[in-house]
């Protein structure tokens, strides 16, 4: 059976916002978690056949907080996934969770679900920084769940952290990820703070109240943590993303290997593999309201946008880009656009690929705009 690249779940509920994050997300109560799920199993039911009975490879649950979701409810929703759609028996399963949400209690549920890989949300272990973001957690706590993960044997575990926050010093940044590497988690997940419209840390930046991060010191913190995971033996596989040999998030490398994917959830989106791009709106009223089909948009990419959207997911990757993918004209406008930065270093081909090399890594968005369209 044909595989395809995977299933994502949006789960958009959260206990509170933090002040950085732009993603769909709702504080509504547990009423409206028990009609997101009727109306999830809805859409399921609804888009069976999308995949044409193809086993999906991996499945992952995100949000929002997919912690936040009572037990049974997380019950039901497998239930129904699994009555809907085929995953191949060796399925990479994450789901992303709170440390405050991850209990005795909420882990015995979770040992009954076929979840085999869990995603914590940590961003930081001073708890001045969590308490400046208003995450729930404190250090501890961040702790204490992911040596209660392990304790359940869940193995497969990765942290996220942020770095480059307004008052974060070098010292500080250096101090998180030796706590993090220290801790031996086969994968990591490091991303530069982004001031994101419609956020209140975007109203903080615009009032005054915070500054962003220089941007040298912000250089400095990346090259810290390539130097670090490095030391620790992680392999660096994308941009934001280092794992112990065998350890990369399969589901994000389907993302980056423009596989098909599903996307299932208020917000959630979905690619055919081929041109056909659907995202559900965002808004979980209207979602858990529908008659029919989830409220949604879609798009037919040409062949301009494949190509940019090739480049931008390839080049984020240690891979890069297969220029024997190209067609030979798509190949000789790639590496024309590339040669000013193959001359200054920032790039190289490599075994037939086009690659971002140390120094191109920190400047990558800009060095993959110039090789668009």
């Amino acid at each position: 059976m044909t595989k395809v690249g995977g299933i994502y779940i949006h789960v958009p509920f959260c206990l509170s916002r933090c002040i950085y994050c732009d993603f769909y997300s709702t504080t509504y109560d547990v009423e409206w978690k028990s009609q997101y799920v009727s109306a999830l199993l809805r859409e399921m039911l609804l888009r069976r056949d999308e995949l044409s009975g193809a086993c999906a490879h991996t499945l992952y649950i995100g949000g929002g907080t997919p912690s936040q979701l009572p037990p049974r409810l997380l019950q039901q929703m497998f239930q129904g996934l699994f009555e809907c759609f085929s995953l191949a028996d060796d399925a990479e399963i994450t789901i992303e969770v709170n440390p405050d949400d991850v209990t005795p209690e909420w882990l015995d549920a979770l040992q009954d679900t076929p979840v085999n890989r869990v995603s914590v949300g940590v961003q930081s272990f001073s708890d001045d920084l969590l308490r400046f973001l208003h995450r729930r957690h404190d250090a501890k706590k961040a702790l204490d769940a992911i040596e209660l993960l392990r304790s359940r044997g869940y193995q497969n575990v990765s942290i996220d952290l942020m770095y480059g926050l307004p008052g974060q010093s070098l010292e500080m940044w250096q101090k998180d990820l030796s706590e993090a590497l220290g801790l031996q988690i086969p994968h990591l997940s490091s991303y530069s703070l982004q001031f994101e419209e419609g956020t209140r840390l975007m109203s903080m930046l615009k009032s005054g109240q915070v500054r962003e991060a220089d941007e040298e010191l912000s250089l400095a913190m990346y090259e810290h943590l390539m130097d670090a995971a490095a030391s620790a033996g992680m392999l660096h596989y994308e941009i934001s993303n280092f794992c112990l040999p065998g350890m990369h998030s399969r589901h994000n490398c389907s993302y980056w290997h423009q596989l098909p994917y599903l996307g299932l959830g208020p917000g959630a989106h979905s690619y055919d593999g081929k041109r056909l791009r659907r995202w559900n709106l965002s808004d979980i009223k209207a979602y858990v309201q529908a008659k029919g089909d989830a409220p949604h948009e879609e798009e037919s990419l040409s062949d301009n946008e494949l190509y940019d959207e090739f480049i931008m997911t390839r080049l984020r990757t240690c891979e890069g880009v297969p220029l024997e993918d190209l067609s030979e004209e798509r190949r000789a406008y790639c590496l024309r656009m590339a040669q000013p930065h193959l001359d200054s270093g920032k790039m190289e081909v490599r075994d037939n690929c086009l690659r971002l090399t140390r120094s191109g890594i920190f400047v990558s968005d800009d060095l993959m705009s110039d090789l668009m369209c």
